[in-house]
């Protein structure tokens, strides 16, 4: 399902054009609204594989600060490249006040072992770098909207989660009977109850060391 389709789905669903309002809240910022609060809740609900970003840099020797990318929202793991034989070391994640007790001399230099969130644009590590080493981020981010982009992962595989998520917003606005309302949040929990099973149940295991899925005979 791509934007197009989800907009006429929303306004066929609630046979509702949401025409434009006095207040210049005109029907493209409305649907929009409805869509992207939508996926933002799916987004913090669930852990898809389409939610996770690597990204490498490189730390700077001397510099104790390494800059966040403009689109992290959390960690999963941060880890330092040898440059010589390839390997990966990973950071533990710590509190700043950890780090500044454990390394108190900034120009103690050496290969960091230890990183933490010190405002929203940096991390600290520790000890302070004592070369450019090579970095590798995985972290959590909210891909790039439906709304702007068109088709995304979640439309194009599940996309009964995304329109009842964006029904539910759309209810909400023209504060709709509680029934209705009722009936969309039953369809959205079903379906978002099948996602999670796929995202944090099936994407992490496998037959061979699980066993494949089986329903119990009655």
């Amino acid at each position: 399902m791509n934007y197009t389709e989800l907009t006429a789905a929303i306004k066929g669903y609630c046979e509702n054009s949401f025409p434009d309002t006095v207040t210049s809240f005109t029907t493209a910022t409305q649907i929009a609204t409805f869509v992207g609060n939508a996926e933002e809740r799916i987004y913090n609900t669930v852990q898809l594989p389409a939610l996770r970003k690597n990204v490498t840099g490189t730390m700077t020797a001397n510099n104790k600060y390494l800059t966040v990318p403009s689109d992290w929202l959390s960690n999963f793991s941060m880890a330092v490249i040898d440059p010589v034989s390839g390997d990966y070391s990973y950071l533990l994640d710590k509190d700043v006040n950890f780090i500044r007790e454990s390394f108190p001399n900034p120009t103690s230099t050496g290969k960091p072992t230890h990183y933490s969130i010190f405002d929203v644009d940096s991390y600290l590590v520790g000890p302070t770098p004592d070369a450019a080493y090579a970095v590798e981020l995985h972290y959590f981010y909210y891909p790039e909207s439906i709304v702007t982009a068109g088709t995304t992962w979640l439309g194009d595989n599940f996309e009964s989660v995304l329109l009842y998520g964006s029904l539910l917003e759309a209810v909400a606005f023209m504060k709709d009977e509680t029934e209705v309302l009722t009936n969309y949040t039953a369809r959205y929990t079903e379906a978002m109850g099948i996602l999670k099973q796929l995202a944090e149940g099936k994407n992490r295991s496998d037959a061979y060391r699980n066993g494949q899925i089986r329903v119990p005979i009655k």
